[in-house]
């Protein structure tokens, strides 16, 4: 696949991941301006996160990475996979059902572990409220993810990036609703039916998103009908590549887990010494909402558009065709995620304080801090995203439990000192760091796991068009940034002006010194589709 066909295939996908991150974006702006960035907000933040949390723990990355090699070796059979796809989704389907049942009677058990500041607090029955009726978001997310892998296995690519906005379409009518009707709700005040409609209005998001995409599996023509003959050898080697991602998450959930438990922690205690700034789980978690909006509408989308050929490469064992795919797709990125992360690092409270309304000019300030604090790890974020699907290309999922222990023991280590060594008003930006600087971690073992099949990304294949690309940008926006303080108007003048000289000026730059990459990459985007 050459450059311009990964564009091309990406360009629908990133189109619509982009509305989805906008929308879902706005969605949580409205949130933001209805609970708040302070105890509140970390109450119904960390129950809904609750839901990502057990899906991927228990079976996403199976359903994102590991059962796409799968499903092209299945299409490729005598009845195009409707066999083995229909075994695949009726047992995702029980565990999932289990999954929900389950974790809905141990919703206070993981308030306890995940919250734990909060026990014997009016936070954790407020919680465990809001979990309970956000947890029954696994069942639909979780069908959603692997019907999207059969549509992508089919070549359809868009649609699952599209149907996200209709989940967001449905959140900003409940948080608008809510935000018409809210009166500076707090903890005490908060009712519990208003809490019950805030998260079954937020799950319902989550069965229209399942509902779209369903007519777009009837297309692909792969008759998916209930199959409990789980004995298929097939089925059996994915359940037992399945299981590896449950370490591989397990890892994962355990820098969230410390994340999550010292951020909580970190605002009861600033209320406690004074503090009236939102100091929690909420900056930490909104932050990152915005860090991701280009890592999702970039990466993912080139990701998700070269992993089936990764797998079909790696079954006709075409290892130099592999490394030219991860090496191209990791240079197409850094256009994008360059001057993204040194706009947060420069421009962070500037962002938040636009874009966060209903919220104090400190909260905001402070959120802005932590995107800050973020930035410096959206380079290798990306980058470690695409050495891992180089691995999933050859269905070794122990590399990756390798690579993802290693980054997240790290995580949750430099959590710990920033903790200690930070006050607790400034806590959560020292977290953001910690998860940052692991990311470069992630990066540079993912990458040297590769070596295993004769894959070896040379550092100069990488840094070099990076550190052109951040030389072009800096050029123009650290000027911007030491002006911006004295340019007219409000913040959102402010940071219209700022961004759009940033991003004319290293467009113009980049052209000027011949970047062809740059110019390759925009101009098959903005190219009209036939």
């Amino acid at each position: 696949m050459s450059e311009n066909s990964i564009v091309r295939s990406s360009a629908i996908m990133a189109a619509g991941t982009f509305v989805s991150r906008i929308t879902g974006l706005i969605r949580g702006l409205l949130l933001v301006a209805v609970l708040g960035t302070k105890l509140l907000g970390d109450t119904f933040n960390v129950a809904n996160t609750m839901p990502n949390i057990l899906y991927n723990l228990i079976i996403g990355g199976a359903l994102t990475a590991v059962f796409v090699p799968q499903m092209v070796r299945a299409i490729r059979g005598e009845d195009g996979g409707s066999a083995f796809i229909s075994r695949l989704v009726t047992a995702t389907s029980v565990v999932l059902g289990l999954l929900v049942v389950v974790s809905i009677v141990a919703a206070p058990l993981l308030v306890r572990i995940f919250a734990s500041s909060y026990v014997g607090r009016p936070e954790f029955n407020l919680t465990v409220l809001f979990m309970r009726y956000c947890l029954p978001q696994i069942f639909f997310m979780g069908l959603f993810a692997l019907l999207g892998q059969v549509a992508n296995a089919k070549g359809k690519f868009g649609p699952m990036m599209w149907a996200p906005v209709f989940n967001n379409i449905v959140g900003i009518a409940v948080f608008g609703y809510f935000m018409h009707i809210s009166k500076s709700w707090k903890v005490s005040t908060i009712s519990s039916g208003q809490a019950t409609w805030l998260s079954l209005g937020t799950t319902a998001g989550f069965v229209i998103q399942l509902l779209v995409l369903i007519p777009v599996i009837r297309q692909t023509k792969i008759k998916i009908r209930p199959r409990f003959d789980w004995r298929d050898p097939e089925i059996r080697k994915s359940l037992h590549l399945a299981s590896w991602t449950l370490a591989f998450a397990a890892f994962s959930q355990l820098s969230y887990l410390v994340t999550v438990n010292l951020s909580t922690g970190a605002a009861v205690r600033a209320l406690k010494a004074g503090v009236t700034t939102g100091v929690g789980f909420t900056p930490y978690g909104n932050a990152f909402l915005i860090l991701m909006l280009p890592h999702s509408v970039i990466t993912i989308s080139i990701v998700t558009a070269i992993l089936p050929l990764l797998s079909r490469h790696a079954l006709d064992g075409k290892i130099q065709e592999i490394h030219d795919e991860l090496v191209r797709a990791i240079r197409l990125v850094g256009i994008i995620t360059v001057p993204s992360a040194i706009a947060f690092l420069l421009y962070g409270p500037l962002i938040t304080r636009t874009l966060f309304f209903g919220i104090s000019n400190a909260d905001a300030r402070y959120l802005g801090l932590v995107l800050s604090a973020f930035a410096v790890g959206l380079l290798p974020l990306s980058v470690n995203l695409i050495a891992l699907r180089g691995l999933n290309a050859f269905e070794n999922v122990k590399l990756q439990v390798l690579s993802n222990a290693i980054m997240n023991v790290a995580a949750s280590l430099m959590a710990l000192f920033a903790a200690l060594v930070l006050p607790a008003k400034w806590v959560t930006v020292g977290l953001a760091g910690a998860l940052a600087l692991s990311y470069y971690i992630g990066a540079w073992t993912s990458i040297r796991l590769l070596n295993r099949y004769e894959i070896s990304i040379r550092t100069q294949e990488i840094t070099g068009l990076y550190s052109r690309l951040a030389l072009i940008y800096a050029a123009v926006a650290i000027p911007l940034y030491f002006i911006m303080g004295h340019l007219p108007g409000g913040n959102t003048f402010k940071l219209i002006v700022v961004l759009m000289f940033s991003g004319l000026g290293y467009l113009g730059l980049a052209r000027t010194f011949k970047i062809a990459e740059v110019g390759t990459a925009f101009s098959l985007f903005l190219k009209p589709r036939r």
